[in-house]
């Protein structure tokens, strides 16, 4: 599971739409840089910024040694921007664990990960703790590690079926919460962070599947953050499987009052669209939601942009038939042609073996998406 140093393996999750420039779109609204000793963009310095990368990594014509010349000259222009020591240590400590958690991730780049929200609250005899251990060994049963906070309570659970081995720990250092459960504490898969937004990027970027279980403010936002980095295509699509635990043989309600909430206080507002509610599942007990997130990977994989192609890696060849379904249930979402076979578009570089549905994209519904994703799916065993 765990890769070789230096290698660039092609990890499950990719990005949904990787831009083609760092550079903001428009700075109109920042103050003229101030003078400096030397402009952080002039000639000269980037020639001694080639000469550093090239010294370090012994590399400098690639994208992805541009991409670290335009970092370290954003670096530079700090000073002379005037920020203050506080957002120095932000942007730096920000910047350190970042690197940091993708060295840690990158290690086990082929084993596709779960992240499993859930109260660090929870009693370790609650029927929720318990359906999140029977589940989260259900996914290692299947070959998947988990991804949870490092805490107590769901985070622990969701430690606990599946083993050390298999499992990360994304952690936060508040002053309330000062060590990692027992299950992941002194592992080199334990990564302690100082931000939220650093660990939540964490959480979201690494995981091809988000199961929340019932919890507090944390847990909602973080299941509120994953649902709108999704609806927004943000983020790529991913299964978002909301499980409770049997309370005296019945189904928990904590999730049928979530849902009672959106649907009522949301979507008959206008604030969501009827089509949002198929970015979640609502489980009927653990093996339902791991069957519902192995599933998603039957026939589909990972998608991504190329302009404003959406192009879906799929893991088997639609028919003519498959694909005339698609192109009936699914016509609002294509801005212009049709919904298409194609092999890899030129612009792409990984998982190349793998055969594409491509269309032009509205980039609107992405509820609908997720919906011709399962679609998709459904044509597994055709």
């Amino acid at each position: 599971m765990k890769s070789e140093p230096n290698r660039s393996p092609e990890h499950n999750r990719v990005e949904l739409d990787p831009p083609a420039s760092t550079q903001p779109k428009n700075e109109q609204a920042a103050p003229p840089e101030t003078p400096s000793v030397r402009r952080a963009d002039d000639g000269e310095i980037q020639d001694r910024i080639v000469e550093l990368i090239d010294l370090v990594a012994g590399r400098t014509d690639e994208y992805d040694a541009k991409l670290v010349r335009e970092l370290i000259t954003a670096g530079l222009k700090l000073l002379p921007d005037g920020r203050d020591t506080g957002e120095l240590k932000l942007m730096t400590a920000a910047m350190k664990e970042l690197r940091y958690a993708y060295r840690v991730f990158g290690q086990y780049p082929e084993p596709h990960k779960v992240t499993i929200f859930g109260s660090a609250r929870t009693p370790e005899d609650h029927p929720d703790y318990l359906a999140a251990v029977e589940f989260s060994k259900l996914m290692a049963e299947a070959g998947w590690m988990a991804i949870t906070g490092a805490g107590d309570g769901i985070m622990k659970a969701g430690h606990e079926g599946p083993g050390r081995e298999s499992s990360f720990g994304v952690a936060i250092r508040l002053p309330f919460e000062t060590s990692a459960n027992t299950v992941i504490a002194g592992d080199e898969k334990l990564i302690n962070f100082r931000y939220f937004f650093t660990r939540k990027l964490m959480f979201l970027s690494q995981a091809e599947a988000v199961v929340c279980f019932p919890g507090g403010f944390g847990t909602l936002d973080e299941c509120f953050e994953a649902l709108t980095l999704i609806q927004t295509g943000k983020a790529s699509i991913v299964p978002v499987v909301f499980v409770d635990g049997d309370t005296e043989g019945e189904h928990g309600s904590y999730w049928d009052g979530w849902i009672h909430y959106t649907k009522t206080q949301l979507e008959t507002r206008g604030w969501i669209s009827p089509e949002d509610n198929n970015l979640f599942y609502h489980a009927k007990d653990p093996q339902d939601a791991a069957d519902h997130v192995t599933k998603f990977y039957s026939v589909y994989h990972s998608s991504r942009y190329v302009r404003d192609e959406l192009v879906i890696r799929v893991k088997k060849t639609l028919n003519d038939d498959q694909l005339r379904i698609l192109n009936d249930e699914f016509a609002v979402l294509v801005k212009s042609g049709d919904i298409h076979m194609s092999d890899p578009l030129p612009q792409e570089n990984d998982h190349l073996d793998l055969p594409r549905v491509v269309f032009t994209h509205t980039r609107h519904k992405f509820g609908l998406v997720r919906a011709l994703i399962d679609r998709i799916n459904s044509f597994a065993d055709a």
